[in-house]
């Protein structure tokens, strides 16, 4: 059992990087990106095969970073620059980006089986066993972005930039650049999808051409999960949410497979936890209009 929650906390840790990447987009920026599935693997690719050559870990986690700052801006680019709609602009990234992440591995997969990764230097320098040193390093690493995150949305160019996703037209006529806006705020998010894509990588030991298919429902399905557990009601809040909503979302697949559900399911069983978060307010909705009717009331009065 303890094992089972080491487990969840260690991969609900990791991937809450990605999860605080797809709030960026999705909820503070308000622009549907699909570069998450690409810029993840290019994370965990740009990691994988610089470990895998003899580099230094924490610099191949650093150089992993940028790469997901350069996918997102690419993305931002199309948009602002070109004015391809957001949606297609992420579905152009996250294409090229597969081909790009095959020429980065050199082939489908690398394995870092006895690699030296930040796991292994993290865990040896503490003394730690190795489950638990990845939940301690998840934590450090989550807590430092998330604090970062927090200040930065704090500070004017960070108000600007929730400014631009909820009222692009009227930031625009005070003064804003709001394409500037789009593309930092693409950059960070996929800044931070990278650096989770880097980290998972490394902690599971390989990279994948597709191990990042379906991360933003992933994602998505994190941030419903924790706004709808803990709640909205302030920015910090907000980012704790989040955050304990990637942890909850782990647990929820760790605990429907030792119920038996297939792995090759999950994908499946995120879609339909998505579905059923965003459909929710509408069959509210139509609740309370049956039971007015039944009262006899007009739903419109």
């Amino acid at each position: 059992m303890l094992d089972a929650l080491t487990g969840t906390l260690e991969q609900g840790l990791l991937f809450a990087l990605m999860v605080l990447g797809v709030y960026l987009t999705f909820r503070i920026l308000d622009f549907a990106d699909l570069t998450v599935d690409g810029s993840f693997t290019l994370g965990g690719a740009i990691a994988a095969s610089i470990i895998f050559a003899g580099g230094n870990p924490w610099l191949a986690t650093v150089v992993a970073l940028c790469g997901g700052l350069l996918a997102g801006a690419v993305t931002g680019i199309l948009n602002t620059t070109f004015r391809i709609t957001p949606l297609l602009s992420g579905i152009l990234t996250m294409t090229g980006l597969y081909s790009i992440n095959l020429r980065v591995m050199g082939r489908a997969n690398i394995s870092l089986l006895r690699a030296d990764t930040v796991i292994t230097r993290f865990t040896s320098a503490l003394h730690l066993d190795p489950a638990y040193g990845t939940v301690v390093l998840g934590l450090i690493v989550v807590g430092l972005v998330g604090v970062a995150l927090y200040l930065f949305l704090k500070t004017e160019i960070g108000l600007a930039l929730q400014a631009t996703g909820d009222n692009e037209q009227m930031i625009r006529a005070l003064g804003v650049n709001t394409d500037r806006m789009k593309l930092l705020g693409l950059a960070l998010s996929n800044g931070m999808v990278s650096l989770s894509g880097a980290l998972v990588a490394q902690n599971q030991q390989f990279a994948d051409a597709g191990m990042g298919i379906g991360m933003i429902i992933a994602g998505l399905a994190s941030v419903i999960i924790g706004e709808a557990l803990i709640g909205t009601t302030t920015l910090r809040r907000t980012i704790i949410a989040v955050v304990c909503g990637s942890v909850i979302y782990r647990g929820v697949l760790a605990l429907v497979l030792r119920l038996g559900l297939a792995p090759t399911d999950f994908k499946l069983l995120t879609a339909l936890i998505v579905i059923v978060a965003l459909a929710s307010p509408q069959v509210k909705a139509w609740w309370q209009k049956g039971k007015q009717r039944q009262k006899g009331v007009s739903p419109d009065a």
